[in-house]
């Protein structure tokens, strides 16, 4: 279903709908637009702190996760200025590349989808399937970053009753 080629138009756009519903019921805006062709990536851009997204060109649905972890991850007062150029940004502590990944990979458990709509392979510099073994394994690269946001229960939260990574307290970072 999931391998060297991405979905068919139909199952592609039906899960990349599915996305953008959770997404924007979490408080993201994703505005449904024309992409230009020279974008990182196919049919998906990061526009002043939303995505914009072209489900005609867009390739693999998981990106949509990977780039709203990027918004998520970062504080409230910096989301609203982002935008493609994300190497542009002041430095934010555990509010990178790793803790965005991270943040994916909670998305995509919340919504029951399996570990290649996130690590396709397409995607991550040939890492995909290295990423897919790890985080299916339990080792959660990023995980920490997420706790020290505030996005994820640290330990004693959880003896209290909250639920560890890859459950998420918040959603997006205040």
């Amino acid at each position: 279903m999931l391998g060297a080629d991405p979905l068919q138009a139909p199952e592609r756009v039906a899960l990349a709908r599915r996305i953008v519903a959770f997404l924007r019921g979490i408080g993201l805006e994703v505005t449904e637009a024309e992409v230009p062709a020279d974008s990182f990536l196919p049919g998906l851009r990061i526009v002043q702190g939303g995505l914009q997204v072209d489900l005609d060109q867009l390739r693999w649905p998981g990106d949509l996760l990977h780039e709203a972890g990027h918004l998520a991850v970062v504080p409230a007062a910096l989301r609203a200025h982002m935008d493609d150029a994300l190497a542009e940004l002041p430095p934010v502590p555990h509010g990178g590349e790793i803790e965005a990944t991270a943040w994916a990979w909670a998305a995509l458990r919340h919504l029951q989808l399996p570990s290649e709509v996130l690590f396709h392979d397409g995607g991550y510099h040939g890492r995909s399937q290295g990423l897919r073994t790890t985080f299916e394994l339990g080792v959660y690269l990023g995980a920490a970053g997420l706790v020290s946001a505030g996005l994820a229960a640290t330990p004693a939260q959880a003896s209290a009753g909250a639920a560890l990574y890859p459950h998420l307290m918040a959603w997006l970072r205040s």
